[in-house]
């Protein structure tokens, strides 16, 4: 890890707050249960260039281009998903961040592709706005919308640089969260990380880079890192991990004010990372939306015993907020590899345990200090007494084994919307040889909501 961008003293000098009580579960029972397939592929713009009329070309182990359609095999670890790149299309997969809308309708966004920079220059850009089919268990696309970049806002050369359409590519943001507006959208993006705007037709319209206090903060992913002609000279410095930008992104119910919580710690100058109370902690930095300038303030999320990442974050009211909080690991126990340093195709290496819903509090008191966690919901062990499961779970039971969970958000005082992000084609967490769909739950959760 390089030193010269790390965190400043006043960065780490957080005051602790007080140590944190036992953490309360809270009961959630499953309502309803709808399934985007996996294998759901759109056809890209009419007017975008022959290059992402197809995806996946660069998906091998050397990043070679691979033309021919469906001969890469996609492969959670050693084990086969079913499905292959390049896909004829633009996959719709990679849902990572929702937003209720008033009229019972939500949008969402695809992330940047296929996991990198490196393999992701023939995924587009997308928005979703999606509803439910509750009672039939479906996801109903409405409208997608291409994100590109016409006015040439990005401060770096785009993969369409010189194309008439300047769509853009998960090889130039990687688009994790999304807040709907009057005028368009704020999105939360990893590589900067960014805060990025667009217009309501997905046109880019500001880049904002992150400040925490008086500290850039940057990934190795950021397009202003440069590395040197000499090896002997200097490497360019960065104090956040690669994927570690903005998983999450909240608005506050006012409108004033954008929330951005970063999915990895901040490193500091001696190597370590930013902890409250003794936990690794991520940082929520606020935004004001008028001035687009970042207020100086934030918070610390403290990542609780078993939690490695988050996965989306909204506001509840003015003070509390949902944030998804995981493991990496997918599969159930049951299946679990009797070495997991030796994984094989009939098993889990590493089995989900820690799939969890936080409410969380943050107040002008303790701004600057670790926001309050006041429960949680178990995401591996959902109530379902009716029998509302489509797939997955077991005898009363539903379950959300994912690697990574990234959608949530209040759809009224008792209930929740809950999504994966299915990694297509690489991630297998349902089941051992099968691709994950997208599963969106429902979920009552009046307790929980209500809890002080």
């Amino acid at each position: 890890m390089k030193k010269a961008l790390f965190a400043s003293v006043s960065l780490c000098l957080f005051i602790a707050a007080p140590v944190l009580a036992e953490e309360k579960a809270f009961p959630a029972k499953l309502v309803s249960h709808a399934i985007l397939p996996a294998n759901s592929i759109i056809k890209a713009p009419a007017d975008a260039p022959a290059h992402l009329q197809t995806s996946g070309k660069f998906t091998t182990a050397d990043r070679k281009r691979t033309d021919a359609l469906g001969t890469v095999p996609g492969k959670d670890g050693v084990r086969p998903t079913g499905l292959s790149m390049p896909f004829d299309g633009q996959a719709m997969q990679g849902f990572s961040g929702i937003k209720t809308m008033e009229d019972g309708t939500f949008w969402s966004l695809s992330d940047n592709g296929f996991g990198s920079k490196a393999n992701s220059s023939d995924s587009m850009l997308m928005l979703h706005h999606i509803k439910f089919d509750w009672d039939n268990g479906k996801v109903e696309p409405i409208e997608t919308v291409f994100l590109s970049d016409p006015d040439r806002r990005a401060p770096f050369p785009i993969v369409m640089e010189g194309a008439e359409q300047r769509y853009l590519t998960g090889a130039d943001f990687d688009v994790e969260s999304i807040q709907p507006v009057a005028d368009g959208f704020w999105v939360g993006e990893e590589f900067g990380p960014y805060l990025l705007k667009f217009s309501k037709d997905g046109k880019l319209t500001d880049v904002i880079a992150t400040k925490a206090g008086e500290t850039d903060v940057k990934s190795p992913d950021n397009a202003t890192l440069v590395v040197p002609a000499n090896p002997t000279a200097k490497l360019p410095a960065f104090n956040l991990k690669r994927s570690g930008g903005y998983e999450g992104l909240a608005m506050s119910k006012d409108g004033a004010k954008l929330y951005g919580l970063l999915e990895g710690p901040l490193y500091l100058e001696d190597g370590s990372v930013e902890k409250a109370d003794g936990l690794t902690a991520l940082r929520i930095i606020e935004l004001d939306v008028a001035s687009k300038a970042w207020t100086g303030r934030s918070w610390l999320y403290p990542l609780s015993e078993g939690g490695e990442a988050i996965g989306d974050f909204n506001m509840i009211d003015a003070t509390t907020a949902l944030v998804i909080e995981r493991d990496n690991g997918a599969g159930t126990a049951e299946k679990a590899c009797a070495d997991p340093k030796k994984p094989e195709p009939t098993c889990f290496a590493v089995p989900a345990k820690h799939k969890r819903i936080y409410k969380i509090e943050m107040t002008d008191e303790n701004a600057g200090k670790a926001a309050r966690k006041i429960g949680y919901i178990d995401l591996m062990k959902i109530a379902d007494p009716d029998n509302k499961k489509r797939q997955g779970g077991g005898e009363g039971f539903y379950d959300m084994p994912f690697v990574t969970i990234e959608d949530v958000d209040v759809i009224d005082p008792t209930h929740i919307v809950v999504g994966n992000d299915n990694n297509l084609p690489f991630s297998a967490g349902r089941a051992l040889d099968k691709a994950d769909d997208n599963e969106f739950v429902l979920l009552e959760v009046g307790d929980f909501l209500a809890a002080k």
